[in-house]
């Protein structure tokens, strides 16, 4: 279990079809980074903190993400993707109107 599917899926569907290409470079880009980050600070976490915390620590942020995903990330699954994009741009302002109500 990992982050692997979500930010690309998610960021592909996010955004509007006009700067899409550019958003979803610049979140690869992130992940990738990120990515970097995790493969030259293992060796270090190793070091100072052991294998058991290392994957004691991997294991606690990917329970982060997968409570933030599951509480979050809306579903998506069957829907098309115009109706995924009009979601996410008056998702927002429905659910304010409805806090609001």
């Amino acid at each position: 279990m990992g982050f692997g599917p979500i930010p690309n899926i998610l960021c592909a569907e996010i955004f509007p079809t006009r700067v899409r290409g550019l958003c979803i470079a610049i979140c690869a880009l992130t992940f990738w980074i990120c990515d970097i980050i995790v493969t030259y600070s293992l060796p270090v976490m190793l070091n100072s903190m052991g294998l058991g915390g290392v994957f004691g620590l991997y294991a606690i942020v990917c329970f982060i993400a997968w409570v933030f995903v599951f509480l979050k990330v809306p579903e998506t699954k069957g829907m098309p993707l115009e109706v995924i994009i009009e979601f996410f741009s008056v998702g927002a302002k429905q659910v304010d109107a409805a806090k609001n109500n």
